[in-house]
């Protein structure tokens, strides 16, 4: 199930990609060929499909449904796994969000980053087909732990991608078909990292998840964990101007701070340059990654400690 959704959803967006059909605009015609798919599919599971008795099955309105996720949630398991979904991702949010956007800030253009993701399609299909063989079984979060410090080790290779980037840069504002390949190399090696951890989580959630509720169990914790990774990246985001120290040179407004949009366009407007002095997302790599070689060393014991809980500690119990 981890592999299925690993992989349905890269090969959905390059089978668009490859002009299927080829007739509509990128966003209205990927939404309507792939609603016809859904209907179309669902309608065929409706037809042939047979339903099972499911008076087992607790949830049987909405607020028996909410009623159970509260239940879920207030286990002690669930609530120790909550906490290490929540702040995983912490590790990697200034190299993931922030990383792309210096390097267009640095002269690569947007639309030659998004050239580059689609030979990244067919590479996320396969992954998580071959990753899997190692996630199945009782203990899929090896996986997990084998990948984090390399998807650390990624971050910081990322870091020097944007560092080396406008040394690369040529003359005519262009850069390089190497850079190119050093960029694509570079996402894919990531790639392997991220689903790594990803199909190895999306294992263990599939383990443990008590099955008199279904699916309901796995989506509280899918959601729990994408939770995880959008907190770190919109703080991140929020604070990389105020981490950054620049100052006007120049112009009327030489001697002034500048690290803040407004701020650097009225010192362009006045004649001057902002020059940076120090870059908040090389702060950012700094912090992020001495707060991921603490997370793992705290909780890389207490991982392995999850997964050798037995079934029970991830039941709800009726009351």
């Amino acid at each position: 199930m981890s592999a299925c959704l690993s992989v349905c959803l890269p090969l959905s967006v390059w089978l668009f990609e490859m002009r299927i059909p080829n007739c509509f605009s990128p966003c209205s015609g990927y939404l309507w060929f792939w609603g016809i798919v859904f209907v179309v599919s669902t309608s065929f599971v409706w037809f042939i499909k047979t339903e099972s008795d499911d008076s087992h099955d607790e949830t049987e309105g909405v607020l028996s449904a909410y009623w159970t996720l509260w239940k879920i949630l207030k286990l002690p398991s669930v609530m120790k796994l909550c906490i290490i979904l929540l702040s995983s991702k912490a590790a990697f949010a200034a190299a993931e969000a922030v990383a792309g956007l210096k390097l267009i800030e640095y002269g690569v253009h947007k639309e030659q980053l998004a050239l580059l993701a689609i030979p990244m399609v067919p590479l996320q299909v396969v992954l998580p087909i071959l990753v899997s063989k190692y996630t199945a079984g009782p203990k899929p979060m090896d996986m997990f732990l084998k990948s984090y410090p390399f998807r650390m080790l990624m971050g910081i290779e990322f870091a020097l991608l944007v560092w080396i980037t406008p040394k690369m840069q040529l003359a005519d504002g262009t850069f390089p078909a190497a850079y190119y390949g050093l960029v694509l190399l570079s996402y894919a090696v990531h790639q392997v990292a991220l689903y790594g951890m990803f199909v190895s989580v999306m294992g263990f959630f599939a383990r443990i998840s008590d099955p008199i509720i279904g699916g309901t169990y796995m989506t509280l914790l899918n959601t729990v964990y994408n939770l995880g990774g959008n907190w770190p990246n919109t703080l991140v985001l929020s604070l990389v101007d105020d981490l950054t120290w620049a100052t006007c040179t120049e112009g009327t407004l030489s001697g002034q701070a500048c690290q803040k949009p407004e701020q650097r366009e009225a010192c362009k407007s006045a004649g001057g340059t902002c020059s940076t002095d120090v870059d908040g997302f090389y702060v950012q790599m700094v912090i992020c990654t001495v707060f991921g070689l603490f997370w793992f060393r705290f909780f890389r014991k207490r991982i392995s400690a999850l997964q050798d809980l037995p079934e029970s500690a991830w039941r709800i119990r009726a009351k």
